[in-house]
Order: structure tokens, then C-alpha cells, then sequence
């Protein structure tokens, strides 16, 4: 029987062959770009749906809740940038590493 392969969503699978690492290290770029965006966009619609919430106090309640989605929203997404920007710095030492550079080693002390 075959081995399953698993793929991950936002993840190559580097079974598949060599990996190019400039152009992994863009692609978490470009996740984390996509990560920023999406939390300012939430937070600018949490900022909208609190003005909304004063203006209207009949539907405040309804208000209230989607500003506090959006709000959790930003902050996933603000976290998901974060990964990526991580995930970037990780390719970006392999790169040079596999460029012949020297890796640094992080001990985590300071």
C-alpha cells in the first residue's frame, strides 16, 4: 500500500522534488501581506460596526456582535501574519544555509 501524501493548505509538499527557496520565502511574503490586509480590513469594519452601534441603538445589539467578529477576525488574521513573517524568516535562513552561508543558531535566551 502507498504511502498517503499530505498535503497542508498554504504549504508545499517537499517530497516533490527540490525546493526553490527564494521563491518559497516570496510566497510567505506574500501570505503575510495577505495576513496584514485582511486585519486592517477587519479592524477598519470592527471601527465601522462600533459607529454603527451608537447611530443606531434599535439594532446596537447586532452591531455590537459583528463588531466583535470582526474584531476576533482582525486578531486571527494579525496572527496568521505573524506566522507567515516566521515561516518567511525560517526559508529565507535555508536559503543562505543552502547557499553555502553559515546558519545562525537562535538559543532563545535574550
Amino acid at each position: 500500500m502507498e504511502e498517503e501524501k499530505k498535503h497542508h493548505f498554504f504549504h508545499h509538499n517537499e517530497e516533490e522534488g527540490p525546493v526553490d527557496h527564494e521563491k518559497e520565502e516570496k510566497h510567505h511574503k506574500h501570505l503575510e501581506q495577505l495576513g496584514e490586509l485582511g486585519a486592517v480590513a477587519a479592524g477598519a469594519y470592527a471601527l465601522h460596526e462600533k459607529h454603527k452601534a451608537k447611530k443606531d441603538p434599535e439594532n446596537a445589539h447586532k452591531h455590537k456582535v459583528e463588531e466583535e467578529i470582526a474584531a476576533a477576525i482582525a486578531v486571527g488574521s494579525g496572527g496568521f501574519a505573524f506566522h507567515e513573517k516566521h515561516e518567511k524568516k525560517e526559508e529565507k535562513e535555508e536559503r543562505k544555509e543552502a547557499e553555502g552561508g553559515e546558519k545562525k543558531h537562535h538559543l532563545g535566551l535574550f
